[in-house]
């Protein structure tokens, strides 16, 4: 099943509501306008209770949470996907090319080189 992005996200200030794009810059860092967090960027699915995800992706959080481990590219970003390792739904994810991601965009996983 291909999943795609359904909406993102940016939380500039703690505690603040957030902003919704159609379309982000990402860094290193994360989503250029969002605020430093735990992870790079965060990934939920669109039953996720409201979270403060970057992402949101059009499949359940249980099936995104099956690419916990792999490299995904969504639109010209590379991530790197892994459990967020405690009770929050989704995964964490570290930024392996920084890029250009949009509502729509598909999310592909990237087999790893040998």
């Amino acid at each position: 099943m291909t999943m795609t992005v359904q909406a993102l996200h940016t939380f500039p200030e703690r505690g603040q509501d957030g902003r919704e794009h159609e379309r982000a810059e990402v860094t290193a860092e994360g989503l250029v306008g969002d605020r430093p967090k735990r992870a790079a960027v965060s990934v939920v699915g669109h039953d996720a209770p409201a979270t403060r995800a970057n992402l949101v992706l059009d499949v359940p959080t249980a099936q995104v949470e099956s690419l916990a481990g792999r490299l995904v590219r969504v639109g010209g970003v590379l991530l790197a996907v892994e459990a967020t390792g405690n009770a929050c739904p989704g995964l964490y994810a570290a930024v392996g090319e920084p890029g250009t991601l949009a509502v729509g965009d598909a999310v592909e996983v990237v087999e790893e080189e040998a």
